[in-house]
């Protein structure tokens, strides 16, 4: 009687081993990214090897999605790839390459933010917002607030249509952004040019003290001050009060952009710096408290109308409140002080510490 040949012990063992790893290893599942190698193209398709699940294939409109990209592929070239479908009918695992090549980006981005890596990217477009940026195929925004000092839109009372006009300047132009906002759920992908700026600013601005004099490069001018340069990603304001002692109207007749400046530092706060320019000379009310005092009538030139009444300059730097209350209506002050005018006028309160004085008309 013949005896059943022995099956090989190797082959035995290898045969368990398999089937241990079959059942102990977690089959992927849609939405996983997975990597093999290509073992057969063909037409339309490519098939992955899958080991020790099967075979994968990335085949249909998944295939056209990423032609461009497949057609480069060779024979044993490896190849990541999103799992869309367990197994087909035919018992393959469907892959989708696109998806895959997502999921990887929106990795890339996550990484970028935890690295605080630093990316070259041109603007695509602009809103009354920020900007539109387009990275690895998807686009991102910039908002606005996270342009540095020098792109951001300064204009007149924040009019929405000149902030469009000024950012739209910057379409084309290549920003050095980071990464601070990734969520592949909602497709959003947020960038910013400062960096964690807020942190920088405070790290620079531990350096200066109020009372320090800087020199700086003057880089924007608006109607409520003078934006100052005082070093590279660091930039100060002279508020309009602090750009003279005499009454400011216009910053623009004080500076232009491109000028150096010496400015104090009056104030540092949350990582922003004060800067006053007026400062840099003396005081004309200290000069002034050594010349006036309450009841002496002076000589004063009508310089501004305000809700009050008008002021009225007694020397440069040096002027006080004429009350409307004085006259009979607005009207009549107007009518009866003209701008650019001198009259005598009687000081009736003197308070040069503060800055402070009111005159009377001498009849």
């Amino acid at each position: 009687m013949a005896t059943k040949a022995k099956e090989p012990v190797a082959a035995i063992v290898n045969e368990a081993m398999e089937k241990l790893l079959l059942e102990s290893a977690t089959p992927p599942a849609a939405g996983d990214t997975i990597e093999g190698p290509v073992i057969h193209i063909g037409s339309g398709k490519v098939y992955i090897d899958l080991p020790p699940f099967g075979t994968g294939i990335i085949y249909g409109r998944e295939y056209l999605s990423a032609r461009d990209v497949l057609r480069k592929v060779a024979l044993g070239d490896t190849i990541s790839s999103k799992v869309i479908g367990t197994y087909s009918k035919e018992g393959y695992i469907e892959l989708s390459l696109k998806e895959a090549r997502q999921a990887m980006i929106w990795s890339d981005a996550e990484k970028g933010i935890a690295a605080g890596t630093i990316f070259e990217i041109p603007v695509k477009d602009a809103n009354k917002g920020g900007l539109i940026l387009s990275w690895q195929g998807i686009n991102g925004f910039l908002p606005a607030s996270q342009l540095k000092p020098e792109h951001y839109p300064r204009v007149k009372e924040g009019d929405k249509q000149l902030i469009l006009d000024e950012l739209k300047k910057l379409i084309g132009q290549t920003l050095s952004v980071s990464i601070i906002t990734a969520d592949p759920r909602e497709g959003k992908l947020i960038f910013s040019e400062r960096g964690n700026a807020k942190e920088n600013k405070e790290s620079m601005v531990d350096k200066y003290a109020v009372g320090d004099v800087l020199e700086g490069t003057v880089t924007g001018i608006v109607d409520f001050g003078i934006f100052v340069k005082v070093e590279d990603g660091l930039e100060g304001l002279i508020h309009i009060s602090e750009i003279d002692w005499g009454l400011v109207e216009d910053p623009r007749l004080f500076a232009k952009v491109g000028d150096q400046v010496k400015v104090k530092v009056i104030d540092i706060k949350d990582g922003k710096i004060s800067l006053s320019l007026k400062q840099m000379s003396e005081d004309p009310w200290i000069t002034a408290s050594g010349k006036y005092k309450k009841d002496d009538v002076v000589d004063a030139a009508i310089i501004k109308y305000n809700k009050y009444g008008a002021l009225a300059s007694i020397e440069e730097g040096v002027a006080g409140l004429v009350h409307v209350s004085e006259f009979e209506s607005e009207a009549k002050l107007r009518e009866t002080l003209s701008l650019g005018k001198t009259y005598k006028f009687k000081i009736t309160l003197f308070e040069p510490k503060d800055h402070r004085m009111t005159l009377s008309t001498v009849k």
